[in-house]
């Protein structure tokens, strides 16, 4: 399943499910077919998502030598950059941002 970010702020950011909720949980919301981040609470959710940002630099990576189990190497700022930008632009606007509508 893909997730469809909208705002009328600016383009759509469309994520593969694993990483959508993962955001979507890091922010406080609950994955699911529809949802809403208001504006009232795209600060918070931008600020708990550079929170998450940061702690994700000081875990040590693990090189266990299994490529199978390693992850795909792509880190949780790349992943979430876009879907910041997102909410960013569409607080300036004063424009929601939704998915599943």
């Amino acid at each position: 399943m893909l997730y469809k970010f909208k705002s009328q702020a600016a383009a759509e950011v469309i994520m593969l499910q694993p990483d959508a909720e993962t955001l979507l949980k890091i922010i406080g919301k609950s994955p699911g077919a529809q949802g809403i981040v208001t504006v009232d609470q795209i600060p918070g959710a931008v600020g708990a998502l550079r929170q998450a940002i940061a702690a994700s630099r000081q875990v040590p990576k693990a090189d266990d030598g299994d490529d199978e189990k390693a992850d795909d190497g792509v880190s949780l700022e790349r992943r979430a950059a876009p879907f910041i930008d997102l909410l960013e632009r569409s607080a300036a606007a004063g424009k929601d941002v939704v998915w599943g509508v």
